[in-house]
């Protein structure tokens, strides 16, 4: 499973490093060390909360982007015989793309991995980070 650093979780979730850290102090959401001693943060530990914190209405501004690009943790893939659904939390942004089950497969997509979903007209395309 893949792990975060305090950085790149906050900028996943669109938010300063301080107010991870200070989430990660209170016991808001659960960090380890690595082998170096920083702090890390589990992928799928990260998706929950960025769903959880998304829920109740984050006070944070929107994160945008002037090319529709949004940064996000997936945060649930559903498979079906032939399609497939994959839903990102990009900050306060919950995204969900319908592709095939083929493109998930050879992306390699899973819940608390690093992706971004591009927005153009009705299309949502995933890039694996």
């Amino acid at each position: 499973m893949q792990s975060y650093t305090i950085g790149r979780a906050a900028r996943l979730l669109g938010v300063s490093p301080d107010t991870v850290r200070r989430w990660a102090d209170s016991g808001r959401i659960p960090t380890e060390r690595d082998e170096s001693g920083k702090r890390t943060i589990e992928g799928a530990d990260l998706a929950t909360f960025a769903a959880a914190l998304a829920a109740d209405g984050n006070e944070q501004e929107p994160y945008t982007s002037a090319r529709n690009a949004f940064p996000g943790i997936i945060t649930a893939v559903k498979l079906g015989d032939v399609a497939a659904q994959v839903e990102i939390q990009a900050g306060p942004h919950r995204l969900v793309s319908l592709l095939t089950r083929e493109a998930v497969e050879e992306l390699g997509l899973a819940v608390g991995m690093e992706a971004v979903a591009r927005v153009k007209a009705t299309n949502v395309h995933i890039d694996r980070v």
